[in-house]
């Protein structure tokens, strides 16, 4: 049993009495750098980069490589969001690097074969690769190193490296769908036909195919330095390579072999981009969010909800916090399932309405304060933009009241029925990993990379995983006219890096992986900070709860398989039985588990003396180092 430390903090409420909270694992501290990812060999190669004298842009490049070659719920056919805030202009900076969906993937197409929703696993499931696009664009504009020296750690890795017993027991639990793919059996299965096909913890565990992928990228920056390339021209021959040489080659032909969709006309024009993000002010904190093709408004939303009651009045973890951030929470989400989408095609999403502090007012005002109303719909931001709302009547089909001063928006179906609590809380929580970084130059980095998990389809004699993020989009307008699966269109993701920015510096950097609780585990960890003044590690810690009234955004293809659950809430074992008798009369469906903080990993900037605070969760094998 891990020993507790006595780490105290005082909330002084009207309501109850001064709350102490201990840790499991103590709060890391550095003047110089941080790096915080989601495996201990990872955040090891983040601390090497920054070592060798990287900043944090190549030291979280280092560790997303890290991460990807060692299968911690991504790969490197996977897909990167991240947010980086540059000293030099004090802006921040939002990176686009998600997949798109490939030629020939249309609604048509997916209903043609039986689905609801794309498939979950499989070749039909993979956008175009994405994290290995971003990692280059980022180091190449933003770090200082080359790819060779950034790429050293994970190139070491795929040479062999002993391998974790999560990793290596989930490749067990997945063998029989591994076993349908050709270059996922040979690389997986290294004991074939033994009782135990997977690899055993601590084996040593190594990747061919990858490695010479990997080696391919270093070769080609080094051929166009000798031709007397600039540094940023080299890392882009071998982002080349692998969009339109013989990596892209490789990988559409083993796709193709397997039924995947993808092209070398989608690889060749795909291309990460970089964005403004958006952002809202929490209580004189200003957080920023990528835009809407992931979830990341959703937060934004629920925060300007909140702001509106008095959180720490009412005491952290009381009935009447927990209700008020459940209704917040389900309103929000219910804009997000059908609001949000890829804004390089159209409809034009009504943002700014949904982010606006007097939309919010309209939307705290329906909560009610003595139960649960599982009739939540999406709400009409357009008149807060100065627009009539298009789909009024799509919503009417849907059965949703847009007279926003009632509080029934019942729809004409009942939403309630579908698939069982076990299967609904796996795919809300489905895993991917995150990776903060930040140095004492003022550099500091925030990502939530994914897709390529296990199980993955590997494309050919790459090594590399196939992302399985066209299960994100919708085929039937009526759930979200503006995510419906098209060829070249980014799914709505879950994906969403945090920052927070105080009196125009970097106060948090923050981020968590679980699918559609990631916003939900964020939210609360601001709250915590900036309402209960918690530090970064216990609000890593904290008991957060998670609402299942939403439509998730993963798993299943069929309807029924990601309905929304009104009502049900997961609460920590150690809530109160008096809170827990309170909810169950205002109408919640209660569940508990020991843990329910979410793997968060964040970075919290001491401006008063001049260093850095890391916080990283005791729900995981999240990992951080500090100098």
């Amino acid at each position: 049993m891990k020993r507790l430390l006595p780490i105290l903090f005082f909330s002084f409420s009207a309501l109850f009495p001064v709350l102490a909270q201990q840790t499991q694992k103590p709060p890391l501290h550095g003047k110089n750098w941080m790096a915080i990812t989601g495996k201990p060999l990872a955040a090891t190669a983040g601390a090497i980069t920054f070592q060798k004298g990287g900043n944090a842009i190549d030291a979280a490049c280092a560790m997303l490589a890290a991460t990807c070659t060692m299968w911690d719920v991504l790969s490197w056919g996977g897909e990167t969001q991240a947010l980086i805030y540059n000293p030099k202009t004090k802006k921040v900076i939002a990176i686009n690097a998600m997949g798109v969906a490939p030629t020939g993937a249309t609604p048509e197409f997916f209903k043609s074969k039986g689905y609801s929703f794309p498939p979950e696993y499989g070749p039909l499931a993979a956008t175009t690769p994405g994290t290995a696009g971003g990692i280059m664009h980022m180091l190449a504009n933003y770090g200082t190193m080359s790819l060779e020296e950034v790429l050293a750690p994970a190139l070491q890795l795929a040479a062999g490296y002993p391998m974790e017993a999560q990793t290596a027991n989930s490749i067990e639990r997945h063998k029989d769908r591994l076993k349908e793919w050709p270059y996922s059996k040979k690389v997986f299965l290294t004991h074939p036909g033994e009782k135990r096909e997977a690899p055993e913890a601590g084996e040593i565990f190594v990747q061919k195919d990858l490695l010479q992928t990997l080696t391919k990228l270093v070769e080609a920056e080094k051929a166009a330095l000798k031709k007397g390339k600039s540094r940023k021209e080299a890392i882009m021959a071998a982002y080349d390579r692998f969009y339109k040489g013989d990596i892209a080659q490789e990988f559409v032909r083993g796709s193709k072999e397997q039924g995947g969709l993808i092209t070398m006309e989608d690889l060749a024009k795909w291309k990460p981009l970089e964005e403004e993000p958006l952002k809202t002010n929490y209580r004189g904190v200003d957080v920023y969010k990528l835009q809407q093709w992931t979830q990341g408004p959703m937060m934004l939303q629920a925060l300007n909800i909140l702001e509106n009651f008095d959180l720490k009045g009412m005491g952290y973890n009381s009935t009447k916090y927990i209700h008020t951030l459940y209704q917040s929470m389900s309103l929000a989400f219910a804009d997000r399932d059908f609001y949000y989408g890829d804004s390089y095609f159209g409809p034009e999403e009504p943002m700014k309405g949904l982010l606006s502090k007097e939309y919010a007012k309209q939307r705290a005002s329906l909560i009610m304060a003595d139960k649960n109303n599982p009739k939540i719909g999406p709400g009409d931001p357009y008149p807060f933009e100065g627009k009539k709302n298009p789909y009024l009547q799509l919503l009417k089909t849907r059965g949703y009241e847009m007279d926003t001063t009632r509080r029934n928006f019942a729809p004409s179906h009942d939403i309630r029925n579908g698939s069982s609590m076990v299967d609904y809380q796996e795919r809300l929580w489905l895993g991917t990993t995150t990776v903060e970084a930040a140095d004492k130059d003022g550099w500091v980095v925030s990502i939530t990379p994914s897709g390529g998990w296990l199980p993955a389809v590997i494309a050919g004699n790459t090594g590399i995983g196939m992302s399985q993020r066209m299960q994100s989009f919708v085929l039937d307008e009526q759930l979200n006219p503006f995510n419906v699966v098209a060829p070249g269109k980014r799914p709505r993701v879950t994906l969403t890096p945090s920052m927070a920015l105080k009196d125009g510096k970097p106060f948090l950097s923050f981020a968590v992986q679980g699918g559609d609780t990631q916003e939900q585990n964020l939210i609360q960890f601001l709250v915590n900070v900036v309402d209960f003044g918690m530090t970064v590690q216990q609000a890593s810690e904290a008991a957060n709860i998670n609402t299942n009234q939403l439509w998730l955004s993963l798993g299943g293809t069929k309807t029924e398989d990601r309905q929304p659950k009104p009502g049900h809430i997961l609460l920590n074992k150690n809530t109160a039985q008096t809170v827990r008798d309170d909810l169950v009369k205002m109408g919640y469906t209660l569940s508990f588990e020991d843990r329910t903080s979410g793997p968060i990993n964040a970075i919290y900037f001491d401006w008063k003396h001049g260093s850095l605070w890391g916080g990283s969760s005791n729900h995981g094998e999240d990992y951080g180092i500090g100098w």
